[in-house]
């Protein structure tokens, strides 16, 4: 199932996507080190504690919509969550006149919107990265309810709360789901009241029954029981989870007025998720399989390199352009001896810095054994 082309490059499909060949055989895939022993792929917790992490290494170019049952959570539901049957969003502050949207004709005015990817902003090496994940959502764009709602001539932000009322106090989380977005940035960043996730209607942890998306935003700005949209001036004072959320969102500081916070918009990223061990006529071979996600624009060149003292190098396979809210990419690697090593990527063409990238926030080692 490993082909080689003219210049010995492994080919970029997932080892169990076809049948491998007679002289290759996948040996194990090594785990990563210093990573958090935690559960994958299954809620624990409750409430604002309450976790799912997304386990990444299977991702393939066949698979590369997360299921909705494995798609990761940061705060789960509240015990006493309303009903969905009696829910509306109220639609008020500097309009003309305040009105209700009720979830029935939401839920009759959803669409397909497409796949996108949602990563939260407090995704870290001890969940393995796992809140991040693509979905095929639907629903509602929020250019459309923004216009019906005719907002007086001094409105310039808009706030979306959701539902975030809770039994129990959180160790830690700061109560508080809501967002100030400018007005004109939010009509035109392509965001949705989301009904459904995966064609099925959404579940009470992942916002039923109506949640924000804003593509390539940080999954802290996606709003989830939203049960208020307020159009606001420019006073209007950050709010408790904006604040939270300042230094993960890259802010300058943690400004106390709204207007004054920066986007939270997903930068450019790339790391690995699993490295394979191969046996390939008769000689030990690696392979870096990872994934390029965020940002705008395609990438043309990616760089790889296993320790410091290296310069970047070329990932072997890197689709271009990208298409799909998250690509993957990979490459083959011979270490010259065992010992430990750092994996770590870079935008080679365009040359591009992101803050995460270039800090290391998403290296990942492991222990090479034998070569």
């Amino acid at each position: 199932m490993l082909d080689f082309n003219h210049r010995g490059l492994l080919a970029a499909v997932r080892p169990s996507a076809q049948k491998p060949a007679a002289d290759s055989k996948l040996v194990e895939e090594l785990q990563f080190l210093n990573e958090g022993r935690v559960e994958m792929d299954s809620a624990f917790g409750s409430e604002l504690d309450g976790r799912l992490y997304t386990s990444l290494s299977g991702l393939s170019n066949e698979s590369l919509v997360t299921p909705a049952d494995r798609f990761y959570i940061r705060t789960r539901a509240s015990q006493i969550l309303p009903k969905p049957e009696s829910w509306a969003i109220s639609l008020d502050g500097l309009v003309a006149a305040p009105q209700k949207l009720k979830i029935a004709d939401l839920q009759t005015a959803a669409k397909p919107l497409g796949l996108h990817l949602m990563e939260c902003a407090g995704n870290t090496r001890a969940a393995h990265f796992g809140m991040i994940s693509v979905g095929d959502w639907a629903g509602v764009p929020i250019s459309e309810i923004l216009s019906r709602a005719k907002a007086k001539s001094s409105a310039t932000q808009v706030l979306v709360s959701g539902f975030d009322r809770y039994v129990a106090n959180s160790v830690t989380s700061t109560p508080g789901a809501s967002w100030i977005f400018p007005l004109a940035e939010l009509a035109k960043s392509g965001a949705f009241l989301a009904t459904q996730l995966n064609s099925m209607p959404l579940t009470r942890d992942h916002g039923a029954p109506v949640r924000l998306v804003i593509p390539n935003w940080y999954g802290c700005a996606c709003i989830k029981w939203v049960d208020q949209i307020s159009f606001l001036d420019d006073s209007a004072a950050s709010t408790s989870q904006m604040l939270e959320y300042a230094t993960r969102t890259h802010q300058v500081g943690a400004p106390s007025v709204a207007k004054d916070f920066l986007p939270a918009r997903i930068e450019h990223a790339a790391m690995p998720i699993r490295v394979e061990k191969w046996l390939v006529n008769e000689k030990l071979k690696y392979r870096v399989v990872g994934i390029l996600w965020g940002g705008n624009g395609a990438i043309q060149s990616l760089g790889i390199r296993f320790n410091p003292e290296e310069d970047f190098v070329l990932v072997d396979s890197l689709p271009s352009p990208q298409t799909a809210p998250w690509t993957i990419w990979s490459h083959t690697w011979n270490p010259k001896a065992p010992g430990r090593y750092t994996i770590r990527l870079a935008l080679l063409k365009p040359e591009l810095h992101p803050k995460r990238l270039d800090s290391g926030y998403y290296a990942r080692s492991v222990e090479i054994i034998d070569v």
